[in-house]
């Protein structure tokens, strides 16, 4: 999954930047109202997290020409929480509304449920056969049994469980899962599909030559209980 942070505090976003790595997204930054919306247009983010007071373009502004052409969940951050604020926030666009200061916690928690609402996975869990994805607690399990995956490998996973049953491409995978400043012609998207591979079985995410990967298993989005 990969987040554009739009904010023009350099601290706060660099934190922000590094937390989103450490918990296996791939980030982007934008430092001002205009480059963050052009980066938006670029680029199919998953969430984007929107400073509401921002130079160049404020986030009210920003919101609005975003949903013109696109349905990106987007958090908004803000230093003013009054309910008058929190109304002009939502209504203007935004998918929610969080105050500073926060809680890293909390952060996260809203940005994987506002994933998982653009994903329509009711229940927070993605059921692959013996293989269940948690997207709430960000866990994978293998008949029962905790697995061990690295973030970026979860979030391979999770991206490609989300579009079962579709061919996912090389290059759409490379746009959702690496930062701007990866290396896209590296062979890292082929490293992380062989460790899912060896921990999770050979035949669950398959290759189609020419295509790209994809994860045929694919039941409701339920534990096997």
């Amino acid at each position: 999954m990969r987040i554009l942070i739009v904010e023009d505090e350099a601290d706060l976003r660099n934190s922000l930047l590094c937390l989103m790595r450490e918990e296996g997204y791939a980030a982007d930054g934008a430092a001002d109202g205009i480059e963050g919306y052009r980066k938006a247009q670029e680029c199919d983010y998953d969430a984007i997290i929107l400073d509401f007071m921002l130079p160049g373009m404020n986030g009210r502004e920003y919101l609005r020409r975003l949903r013109h052409t696109k349905r990106t969940p987007v958090m908004m951050l803000t230093a003013r929480n009054s309910v008058e604020d929190r109304v002009a926030g939502l209504d203007s666009g935004a998918d929610d509304y969080l105050a500073k200061p926060f809680v890293q916690q909390e952060l996260l928690a809203r940005l994987r449920a506002l994933i998982r609402r653009n994903y329509k996975t009711a229940t927070g869990a993605i059921n692959l056969g013996d293989v269940v994805v948690d997207t709430v607690a960000r866990r994978v399990t293998k008949a029962g049994h905790d697995e061990a995956v690295t973030g970026r490998e979860y979030s391979l996973l999770e991206f490609l469980a989300h579009r079962r049953g579709a061919v996912v491409t090389r290059s759409e995978l490379y746009a959702h899962l690496f930062d701007e400043n990866e290396d896209t012609l590296s062979n890292l998207l082929e490293v992380h599909v062989c460790n899912l591979r060896r921990k999770l079985g050979a035949d669950l995410i398959k290759t189609r030559r020419g295509a790209g990967y994809i994860i045929e298993a694919a039941d409701r989005d339920e534990p096997k209980v």
